[in-house]
């Protein structure tokens, strides 16, 4: 699970993915294809996001952090700044469409036109669907789903025109593939998620950008722990979700960013239109 509006503050000496701080010099092989790359990554300024940003800015990608919480974007790309890495921030409202539109647009005058995609913002909370609203369904499909719909167009209709090659991966979830209890409109959004990416991996391997998904599990978020807090008896939920992982525990930010990176890398050129799941084993679908 990701949050748009998390507001995780990230320190100048952030930890990196693998625990070290930003810029450090650890023995690697660099991804493939990467650096000097400009990469937008949306719900950029906390959670799954914020670890994404930092891991691309590690490979020497230019990194625009996305979020519509200006201030949690911001400490994200200074916190990639100080680590000697290049980063900008995007305030847009994504459930806007005219205003996606325009970011991007100014985001590639000023910055660079935009190689990868990563459609990570999202929000949910722990809601039976008969005592939900049409307020609240409204509300998560313009954030998990409409905001993928405005941004993606405009990104894949630069990278169409100018004949780049481009990587869009979007974040699922596995309650798009196994179900949720609490969270049904949710997993109707990520499940379109991944309609829409094989979609749309067909429609444009001639143009060779490729689509790929990455659904995360159970994963230590603000947004799950809001989730947690709606469902109730939140230290109880917090064991059986940890008891559930076959590899003991639940997911982390930090573990996101590996699969994330493989499909936006080189290494992943022949690979689209498919769906990998992030969760401990939790669920291995076939």
């Amino acid at each position: 699970m990701n949050l748009q509006e998390e507001r995780g503050v990230v320190h100048k000496k952030a930890a990196s993915a693998n625990g070290l701080p930003l810029g450090s010099n650890r023995r690697r092989t660099p991804v493939k294809g990467l650096k000097g790359k400009v990469v937008v990554v949306t719900g950029g300024g906390g959670g799954i996001g914020a670890a994404t940003c930092q891991r691309f800015a590690e490979e020497g990608a230019r990194v625009v952090v996305s979020d519509i919480n200006a201030k949690a974007a911001g400490a994200v790309v200074d916190a990639i700044k100080a680590a000697g890495g290049d980063a900008v921030a995007m305030t847009a409202d994504l459930t806007d469409y005219a205003a996606t539109g325009k970011a991007v647009a100014e985001i590639e005058a000023s910055f660079g036109p935009i190689d990868i995609l990563v459609n990570n913002a999202g929000w949910d909370i722990f809601t039976p669907f008969l005592k939900s609203e049409p307020d609240f369904w409204s509300k998560l499909i313009d954030i998990n789903l409409r905001s993928v719909l405005n941004i993606t167009k405009p990104v894949l209709a630069s990278m169409v025109a100018r004949g780049h090659q481009g990587r869009i991966v979007s974040i699922g979830s596995d309650a798009a593939r196994v179900g949720s209890s609490g969270e049904a409109v949710y997993a109707a959004c990520k499940a379109g998620i991944i309609a829409f990416s094989k979609t749309l991996a067909r429609e444009h391997a001639r143009n060779g950008i490729t689509f790929n998904v990455v659904c995360p599990g159970v994963t230590e978020t603000a947004m799950l722990e809001s989730f947690m807090e709606a469902a109730g008896d939140k230290e109880k939920l917090r064991s059986a979700f940890t008891k559930a992982v076959p590899l003991g525990r639940m997911g982390r930010p930090d573990d996101l960013p590996g699969a994330i990176l493989f499909f936006a890398s080189d290494d992943a050129a022949f690979i689209t239109g498919q769906v990998i799941s992030v969760s401990g084993g939790l669920t291995m679908h076939g």
